[in-house]
């Protein structure tokens, strides 16, 4: 740093007196042009030597500066060839002159791109992940269905059985992977409104009711005043669902499902949570990827209701997360803010 420096104050210098010599020579000869007659052979010397000095310094000086600035030209001209071949990394090699801004700028288009090829090679990586699961969610009730013609022909009442089971599941999984579609299209549309958070927590759980019925479970929802959020009440209550079904799957039988719910300044927040056993603890970061199914899932679940969930109310505003609760059993937290 300290040598660049003293090389821009010497060109500075040198350009300085090639210019100061330059002009006082010329007004010197124009002062005296008239006085030439008079002035000795020896005298007319000096002063075209002096004035051959002074031109020879300021092409000097320029010349230099050509070389320099060829020099860096040349330097990010490379990189940028290195660049289009794959063969650089993201650092750029340092400079500091009138080509700086340049750099600078070659520098943030090269990082914007290196984030834009590292992001379409992540979603590239998602896509195949994605399609692998759904290849594996849709091979597993075709298996089943399969083995249940195969073996169901002396019990035609359990081979239906098997068959419409099945088949309700790849209905489910047709909607689902519908529904992620028009998330990731951008074209599922929320309709802001305004929800009370107790009707939304009863309807939710009326929908469910006949599978908490037949695990035995009970939900426990309180009424605690009227309070209210901008949300969209239809997928929101979708939401809510996959929660609440998620903790009863988890719920011995004769346990309880409880929702209580809350608000300040910032934002309204609602707590789903169970009596169950809780999360495995290597679980909890991966809950919410989507396909991914957890070391206690329920059996015939395809791994994607907690995502959907996650996706519905972070589309919204909000944030969820998974927790176990200190007393035992997991728990959704769910946050929408205000603003």
């Amino acid at each position: 740093m300290q040598e660049r420096k003293q090389l821009r104050i010497l060109m500075g210098f040198t350009m300085s007196v090639s210019l100061l010599a330059a002009f006082f020579t010329a007004l010197f000869m124009a002062v005296s042009f008239h006085l030439l007659s008079v002035l000795s052979g020896k005298m007319v010397l000096y002063i075209a030597a002096g004035f051959g000095a002074a031109v020879s310094l300021f092409a000097g000086t320029v010349l230099f500066l050509k070389k320099s600035t060829d020099r860096r030209v040349k330097t990010l001209t490379d990189y940028l060839g290195e660049i289009n071949m794959g063969r650089a990394g993201i650092l750029m090699p340092e400079g500091e002159d009138e080509l700086s801004k340049l750099q600078d700028e070659i520098y943030k288009t090269v990082t914007m791109l290196y984030q834009t090829r590292d992001e379409a090679l992540q979603t590239k990586q998602r896509y195949a992940q994605n399609l692998s699961n759904i290849a594996h969610q849709i091979k597993t009730p075709i298996t089943a269905i399969s083995l249940a013609l195969q073996t169901g022909q002396d019990d035609q009442g359990l081979c239906r059985e098997q068959i419409r089971r099945q088949l309700s599941r790849l209905m489910h999984l047709e909607e689902a992977l519908l529904l992620l579609a028009r998330m990731d299209a951008g074209t599922l549309i929320f309709k802001k409104e305004k929800v009370d958070v107790y009707t939304l927590l009863m309807m939710a759980a009326d929908n469910l009711q006949e599978l908490f019925r037949q695990a035995q479970v009970d939900v426990l929802i309180p009424e605690l005043g009227e309070l209210s959020m901008n949300m969209d009440f239809d997928w929101t209550m979708e939401a809510v669902m996959n929660l609440l079904k998620n903790c009863m799957e988890h719920t011995p039988s004769g346990g309880r499902v409880y929702c209580q719910y809350g608000q300040n300044p910032l934002y309204t927040e609602i707590w789903i949570w169970d009596t169950g056993e809780g999360f495995a603890k290597e679980d909890i970061p991966c809950l919410f990827e989507r396909f991914y199914r957890g070391k206690n899932a329920s059996e015939g679940g395809i791994g994607i209701g907690l995502a959907l969930a996650k996706e519905i109310i972070e589309r919204q505003n909000g944030t969820l997360r998974a927790l176990n609760r200190t007393e035992g059993g997991a728990c959704f937290e769910i946050r929408i803010y205000c603003h």
